[in-house]
């Protein structure tokens, strides 16, 4: 009965299974949920990161007015001015344990991912696994009630959902850094909320839309892409709203530089300033009108009419002045919480999910090296599931090599996504947090809105059936589900 020792390094090529597809296409829509484009006659958006996409260079911009703000405003000490923002810091989804001052990735179940909870300095202080399981009571699990609330925030701990936290995660780094670094005594729950209100006062106070407006060709990504999808949409007798927390003027200049000055007339319904998620989820403040130089007018909203600017309102009046209900209106929005969830939950609306973060996983996904270290994790894991019942001296001895190795290539694995936090999607074996969220508020998932310009609009979205754990896995014609293979139409391939 003993084991023999195999290398992941030995593998030969053609143990890969030959249904694994390495041509994933970074365009394809994936679908949670089973979607007839067909039954769709309204599309809606939300603006920021959906209509428009944003460079990488707003988020420095972001990070140096809050850490400005933090010691003009705030008082906090000068020497915080020399702690430059640090690119791909940290990714989306994660959660803060605001008390602790700990920054960790969580799973689906709730568990924390060991080996991904840090101190949140400007270097990384990976927490030893021992001192997590002492911190959280002798158990990495987080309860329900402490994780977060239904729109991402409990009252112990904070889930950083939208893409404008990741100067907020780097800018608390930096806090953390100086006053753990000079000895320096302080709350963190103190130090967390005047870091989220210094983020929050670069959005009220305009600055955002400010540097976006100064410099669109410098800030806003692939407008042409945006006039594309609105272009092919309203062709095909679809009609179009916007529902977006941002201001018209900010809103106005942008979409004109992407899509042109007559904008307008692809929208049957164009709302800004709306408040999300209070905008879905309660019926207290009217609809306003705004005239053409954005002014607030004092008429009362009977109707929500083509051509004209709304502000505010609520969904419940929205529902009754349009009668858009159901399954034949498509939403799509970045933000799983404030954008998607009471639309699917409460409304039974489809909805649509902006991830970028997939153009850059899927090159991942792509790499030969993510192929045979997933191959090679996954045999090992086949093997120490089949062989534990071995109990000689050698084969224990082999099994704890194997288990060593298992460990050595889940790290090999998480680094070529993100070196600290790893992929967004998962922790070693299970869905992340956010990936659960993602399956839950919406119907289909995407990098951009412009992967709608793959698909006929009659296409039919079938979502992959994976096994469950007491079912065979016999649908191998699903394996490639996203591969080259999706379809391409012409309007895409001119544009890219």
């Amino acid at each position: 009965g003993l084991i023999k020792r195999v290398n992941w390094f030995e593998m030969p090529i053609y143990l890969i299974p030959p249904g694994v597809c390495n041509l994933l296409n970074p365009s394809t829509i994936y679908a949670n949920n089973e979607v007839n484009l067909e039954e769709v006659d309204i599309y809606g958006f939300d603006y920021d990161y959906t209509l428009a996409l944003y460079s990488s260079a707003l988020d420095e911009m972001i990070y140096n007015k809050a850490r400005e703000f933090l010691i003009q405003h705030y008082k906090y000490p000068e020497g915080i001015s020399k702690y430059d923002y640090i690119p791909n810091f940290a990714t989306r989804g994660l959660h803060y344990d605001i008390q602790k001052g700990l920054l960790m990735k969580i799973d689906a179940f709730h568990y924390i991912q060991l080996g991904t909870v840090y101190r949140l300095c400007v270097v990384l202080f990976c927490v030893p696994d021992d001192e997590v399981m002492k911190l959280y009571g002798g158990s990495n699990h987080v309860p329900l009630h402490q994780v977060s609330g239904f729109y991402g925030k409990g009252p112990k701990m904070k889930q950083f959902m939208d893409v404008f936290s990741i100067p907020e995660m780097t800018l608390l780094a930096a806090a953390n850094d100086y006053f753990i670094s000079n000895d320096i005594e302080y709350d963190p729950v103190h130090l967390y909320k005047d870091v989220s209100d210094a983020i929050g006062m670069v959005h009220i106070k305009g600055y955002m839309y400010k540097w976006i407006m100064q410099d669109l060709e410098k800030y806003i990504l692939r407008g042409d892409e945006t006039y594309a999808v609105l272009h092919r949409l309203a062709s095909h007798g679809k009609k179009l709203f916007l529902i977006t927390n941002s201001p018209f003027s900010f809103v106005d200049k942008g979409m004109k530089y992407m899509v042109g000055k007559e904008w307008r007339d692809f929208f049957d319904v164009v709302i800004v300033q709306a408040d999300k998620p209070h905008f879905f989820n309660d019926c207290v403040k009217p609809f306003r009108r705004l005239d053409s130089n954005g002014d607030l007018q004092w008429d009362r909203i009977k109707s929500l009419n083509k051509g004209q600017i709304y502000k505010q309102g609520n969904l419940v009046d929205f529902l009754k002045l349009t009668g858009w209900r159901g399954s034949k209106v498509f939403y799509f929005g970045d933000h799983l919480y404030s954008d998607l969830a009471d639309l699917m939950l409460r409304h039974g609306w489809r909805t649509g999910a902006i991830v970028p973060e997939l153009e850059v996983e899927t090159k991942v996904v792509n790499t030969d090296q993510y192929a045979q270290s997933l191959t090679w994790l996954q045999a090992l894991t086949g093997l120490l599931e089949r062989m534990q019942m071995y109990r000689d001296p050698e084969s224990k001895k082999v099994l704890q090599e194997w288990l060593k190795e298992r460990e050595e290539l889940r790290a090999v694995t998480k680094n070529l996504f993100n070196p600290h936090f790893g992929s967004i999607f998962r922790t070693c074996h299970n869905p992340t947090y956010f990936s659960r969220r993602l399956c839950r508020f919406s119907d289909l998932y995407m990098a951009s809105i412009s992967c709608l310009l793959n698909y006929d609009l009659s296409y039919t979205f079938y979502p992959r059936r994976t096994p469950l754990q007491h079912e065979a896995p016999l649908w191998m014609d699903q394996l490639c589900t996203g591969c080259m293979k999706t379809p391409f139409l012409e309007e895409m391939a001119h544009i890219r």
